[in-house]
């Protein structure tokens, strides 16, 4: 897949089949899109592109926000490839591009840089200088520009449909299993091991202190059966998301304790993928039912069907 984040790098004669939106998650509902992208490429001899924003807009229009997002740059980058793109414009949403009309930016953008010919948005998709740009709009112009437009219905589980606030809020209550399923795969964090207190070594529960990107969004406070993967090997594990109350923690960290293993591997980078949720965020009595409670984590986790 080739990355481009300025359209002026794009120098393709090839006319386009194209996609535009955050894809903050890359969940199935932005499956079925670029599924229906590749398929519209292969039977119209069209290259397949994804046009997204980097940093997101929100950061822009409120740089005092805690923005937490579902993908890094580098996942969302691996999930678009996976799912068969060629290309990837990366924009960065600044002052000349927020100040384009819908109209002024497919005309000028849409058909004049970048050549596409067939343009697929989602069921609420809106875009352009105060939401200017729509269907209706895109389907009004289709037709003095020749391009031809279709409109994805939204994707649903459950009767609700999927969206990237939707999956976010499932994360934020804990519900785990219910953001897997939205997204189609298990939900990940990434980040280098550092150096922590080591107070889980002294009660035989060694654990590493994970370090992610600033920028992504943690599950809520509490304790997780995890997938853990360090030098393409597999282990399982059970992570904490926490200031630590029982010994008096303010900070908040993530933590993992993975089954089977003690090598050190301080400053690798490792990647969780979160399967269930076992508890809150517990602040016990002491240490000794601390460690009853690891106990029956390590006993959950071990009887987890992977």
């Amino acid at each position: 897949m080739k990355v481009f984040k300025n359209f002026s790098d794009y120098l393709s004669q090839k006319p386009l089949a194209l996609s535009l939106g955050m894809f903050d998650g890359v969940h199935l509902g932005h499956k079925s899109i670029i599924d229906e992208l590749t398929k519209i490429g292969s039977k119209k001899n069209l290259d397949t592109a994804i046009l997204t924003f980097w940093p997101h807009p929100r950061f822009v229009f409120n740089p005092q926000e805690d923005l937490k997002l579902l993908n890094t740059l580098d996942e969302k980058k691996v999930l678009i490839e996976k799912y068969g793109i060629a290309n990837l414009f990366l924009k960065e949403f600044d002052d000349e591009f927020r100040n384009l009309t819908g109209e002024e930016f497919v005309r000028q953008i849409l058909v004049e840089k970048l050549n596409v010919k067939y343009l697929i948005v989602g069921y609420d998709h809106v875009f352009g200088k105060n939401k200017s740009g729509n269907f209706e709009l895109l389907q009004k112009l289709s037709k003095e520009l020749d391009f031809e437009v279709e409109q994805m219905e939204a994707i649903n589980i459950h009767e609700n449909n999927i969206s990237s606030t939707k999956v976010r809020t499932a994360l934020l209550n804990g519900n785990i299993l219910d953001a897997n399923e939205m997204l189609g795969y298990s939900y990940s964090v990434s980040g280098t091991v550092a150096h922590g207190k080591k107070l889980g070594r002294t009660i035989g529960y060694p654990t590493a202190n994970i370090e992610p990107e600033s920028i992504k969004l943690l599950p809520k406070k509490g304790a997780y059966i995890v997938e853990v993967f360090i030098k393409n090997h597999q282990y399982k594990g059970m992570l904490s998301v926490g200031t630590n109350p029982t010994v008096n923690g303010e900070k908040l960290t993530v933590e993992v304790y993975i089954l089977d293993f003690n090598d050190d591997i301080y400053d690798e980078n490792i990647t969780v993928k979160f399967r269930d949720f076992l508890h809150e965020e517990i602040k016990f009595e002491g240490i000794e039912k601390l460690v009853e409670r690891l106990d029956e984590d390590k006993r959950l986790t071990e009887a987890f069907e992977y």
